[in-house]
C-alpha cells in the first residue's frame, strides 16, 4: 500500500530544507521519506542528484550497531562483554572494565582519544593507539559523546571476536540481506565518483560560544578525503544515499527476513540503557545499544534532532552538520536528511535538523493505514 502524506506538510518539509541550499549556504540536501518497507518520498535539492552519495558521518553509528546486533545474536558477543577479553591493549587498570554497553551508550570514558583515520584502517594501528589512551572518567558514570573513540574499540572488538572484519561483517551480514546497494563503509578511491566531496560553510562568521566543540571543522573536513573514505570510520564514514538510510530504518521496524533476533532488536531500539544526562543538553541521554529513544518527558527534540512531533518510541542517530535519521514505531515512518554543507556554527545545524524532523514526523495524513 502507497502510504499517504498531505501535499501540504510534504511541501512544508521540502521548503525548509531547500532554504539553506536556495541562499547558497548548503550547496546541496537530500532528504527521504519510508513506511511499510518502501520510499514514500526522495528529494535532492542544489548540485547533486538522486544518485549522488554523501558521507553520513555520525549517521553511520547505526549502522555499526546494527553489525553489532548480529553478533549478539550469534552469541559473539554480549552488552555485557569486556573489551579487554578480546583486546589486549584494554587490559589494564580502568579499561579493563569497558563493556560493549559502555561503547555504544558513549560512557566508556575516553570520548575525544585520538586515532588517526589512515591508523585505523588495520587491526595493529588501532590497538597500536588504544595503548597510549588514557581515561576522562570511570567507565560507567558519565555521559560524553564520543565522536569515533568509542567505535574504533567496537570495529576491534566485531572484529576479534567474529573472526570478520567489521566492514565485511557490515557488507555481509546487513547490507547484503537488505539489498542496499547505495550504502558502504568504505569504499576504493576508484569507486568514489558518486560521493559529494563535503564543503565547509559558514567558518568565518561567530559561532554559539555555549556549544561543545565535539569535532573541529578541520576534523570534520578530514573525514572527507578520498583515502579516508576508503578506510571506512565506523562512527562516522559511512557513504550512502538518503533513501538507503531511511530504508535501513524501515528494517529496524520490520525485521525482513528475521535478520536479527526480535529479542535482541527489541532491546536495542527500545531498552534505554544510559538516562545518565547529557552534559550539553542537560536532559537525560536516552541511549539504546546504539541509538538514542526519543522518550515520553517531553525532551525528544533535544536528542540527536529527533523533532518536536515523532512518537515517544522513536530511535535515531544523528550526524554532523544537521545530518539526521530515525524511525517512530508509532506510525512506521522513518525519516533522513543529509547535506555534504559542513556547518562551523553546531547550534545552528542542529535547529535546522530538529525542524526537519518535526516537520518529517507530522507527513501522515489520519486516515492512513
Amino acid at each position: 500500500m502507497t502510504t499517504a502524506v498531505q501535499e501540504e506538510r510534504l511541501s512544508a518539509l521540502l521548503g525548509r530544507a531547500s532554504r539553506e541550499v536556495d541562499e547558497g549556504r548548503l550547496p546541496s540536501c537530500q532528504l527521504a521519506v519510508a513506511r511499510d518497507g518502501e520510499l514514500v518520498h526522495l528529494a535532492t535539492l542544489g548540485a547533486a542528484t538522486d544518485d549522488s552519495r554523501y558521507l553520513t558521518f555520525s549517521v553511520t553509528k547505526a549502522l555499526i550497531a546494527a553489525a553489532v546486533w548480529v553478533a549478539l545474536a550469534d552469541g559473539a558477543l554480549r552488552p555485557d562483554t569486556r573489551v579487554c577479553e578480546h583486546v589486549p591493549s584494554f587490559a589494564r587498570p580502568g579499561f579493563d572494565q569497558v563493556t560493549l554497553e559502555h561503547l555504544l551508550t558513549h560512557t566508556a570514558g575516553f570520548p575525544r582519544a585520538p586515532l588517526p583515520p589512515l591508523d585505523g584502517a588495520t587491526s595493529e594501528g588501532r590497538t597500536a593507539w588504544f595503548a597510549q589512551w588514557q581515561l576522562q572518567s570511570e567507565p560507567g558514570t558519565r555521559t560524553e559523546y564520543s565522536p569515533t573513540a568509542g567505535h574504533w574499540v567496537v570495529a576491534e572488538l566485531l572484529g576479534q571476536a567474529t573472526g570478520t572484519d567489521y566492514r565485511s561483517l557490515v557488507a555481509d551480514r546487513v547490507l547484503a540481506p537488505l539489498g542496499l546497494q547505495r550504502l558502504r563503509l568504505g569504499v576504493p578511491v576508484p569507486d568514489q565518483g558518486d560521493i559529494l566531496d563535503v564543503v565547509a560553510v559558514g567558518a568565518d562568521e561567530p559561532a554559539d560560544a555555549t556549544a561543545p566543540v565535539v569535532v573541529t571543522l578541520d576534523g570534520l573536513l578530514e573525514m572527507g578525503r578520498p583515502e579516508v573514505r576508503a578506510v571506512g570510520v565506523p562512527g562516522a564514514g559511512a557513504v550512502s544515499t538518503a533513501g538507503d538510510i531511511a530504508l535501513l530504518y524501515q528494517a529496524f521496524l520490520h525485521n525482513p527476513g528475521r535478520l536479527w533476533d526480535p529479542a535482541v532488536l527489541a532491546d536495542a531500539t527500545s531498552h534505554i540503557r544510559n538516562a545518565l544526562p547529557d552534559p550539553w543538553t542537560k536532559v537525560a541521554a536516552n541511549r539504546s545499544l546504539g541509538l538514542v529513544i526519543a522518550g515520553d518527558d517531553g525532551h525528544a527534540a533535544m536528542r540527536d534532532a529527533l523533532g518536536r512531533s515523532v512518537g515517544p518510541r522513536t530511535f535515531g542517530a544523528a550526524g554532523a552538520s544537521g545530518q539526521v535519521a530515525w524511525a517512530d514505531p508509532d506510525t512506521g515512518l522513518s525519516f533522513c536528511y543529509l547535506t555534504n554543507g559542513l556547518e562551523a556554527d553546531q547550534v545552528r545545524s542542529f535547529l535546522r535538523s530538529s525542524s526537519l524532523s518535526s516537520l518529517a514526523g507530522r507527513l501522515l495524513l489520519e486516515s492512513a493505514a
